[in-house]
């Protein structure tokens, strides 16, 4: 019905949620001539609908995040298979689907038996392992575990080309399109962002962010904000609301990847927060920034600029220096700071 009207009405679509507040008869036989006159008194709100070619990669990129799900599960059922066999790579193997561990399973699946012969097949520095290795692949394999395992690879090989292809795709959409190129390259100078990431933000977003008006409207929609749930002067709850699952799962990926990083100001952010709120409430904070940050790059049509990992530290200088003194005096020692000459 959206794609037969689009090219020749305005079209609004609502929310469900924002009729639902605004007060009135609302009975199923009077529901539509209700909604025709909330729209005549301009009481909806429209959604965010992107263009055409925003929808077409959000289709790629939603399609790529469900090929990466299923890539992850069947890689958790081959280990179950492995398990089931007394075949304990994964505890010597950090990656039992790595090089040396495809390997190993494509000779097993042949029917090699021998461990020795197994561990040989390790390379790098696996091969610096190879007595854990035999120890590990001394299993009871049988062939009702060869057959599991090749019908596994054979999934797992057909999901990576796949993604492949997707990849392939919007590699293609961004030679083709110069806004998308240069949106991807703004995202990818933000810390924990990665290509993948960065075409689910735009996908999900946009390219100039417009239909927000402010970076706060954005991180309400993607749903990594506090909510609001006040009632006689109390608040009741500030769980976050429910927001774009997509959008929000991508920033919180994103956000881990940031955390782990060094000497930047998304790591000193969540190390910060995780020591006094924990770890999860961390992670929305940054993903939070992150979404924040994507938006200022996208409407000025910038790259970002990192603030550093003592940013805070340098925020309030004064301050920490007279707690540290503090804590060292209180220790027994006379301190004296001196400025340190460049």
């Amino acid at each position: 019905m959206w794609n037969v009207l689009e090219s020749h009405f305005q079209i609004v679509l609502a929310n469900a949620q924002h009729i639902k507040a605004v007060p009135g008869r609302k009975t199923d036989t009077k529901d539509c001539q209700w909604i025709a006159e909330l729209l005549q008194h301009g009481l909806l709100r429209g959604s965010f609908i992107p263009r055409l070619l925003i929808r077409d990669l959000r289709d790629l990129t939603r399609a790529r995040t469900s090929l990466s799900q299923e890539h992850s599960r069947i890689a958790s059922r081959i280990q179950k298979v492995l398990e089931d066999a007394n075949l304990k790579l994964a505890n010597v193997a950090s990656n039992t689907l790595g090089k040396s561990g495809r390997a190993m399973l494509a000779a097993i699946i042949g029917g090699e038996e021998s461990c020795e012969r197994l561990a040989d097949l390790a390379l790098g520095h696996l091969r610096a392992k190879i007595p854990q290795l035999q120890a590990a692949l001394e299993g009871q394999e049988r062939d009702h575990h060869r057959f599991l395992l090749q019908s596994l690879l054979r999934q797992l090989y057909f999901i990576e080309t796949e993604i492949e292809l997707l990849d392939a795709r919007l590699d293609q959409l961004g030679q083709q399109h110069l806004d998308l190129a240069e949106a991807l390259n703004r995202w990818v100078t933000v810390p924990g962002v990665d290509r993948v990431a960065a075409w689910s933000f735009i996908a999900e977003m946009g390219t100039d962010c417009t239909p927000f008006p402010t970076a706060a409207h954005l991180a309400s929609w993607a749903g990594v904000c506090p909510g609001n749930n006040e009632s006689a002067g109390k608040r009741i709850s500030s769980k976050i609301r429910k927001g774009s699952p997509w959008l929000r799962r991508m920033a919180c990926q994103s956000a881990w990847a940031a955390a782990r990083t060094k000497n930047t100001y998304l790591s000193a952010q969540f190390k910060r927060l995780a020591a006094r709120r924990g770890r999860k409430c961390a992670i929305i904070a940054v993903a939070h920034s992150i979404l924040v940050i994507g938006y200022h790059l996208q409407r000025k049509r910038c790259a970002y600029t990192d603030l550093g990992s003592n940013y805070f530290d340098r925020l309030h200088a004064e301050g920490l220096k007279r707690y540290l003194v503090k804590r060292l005096e209180s220790l027994g020692h006379s301190v004296t700071l001196q400025p340190r000459i460049a």
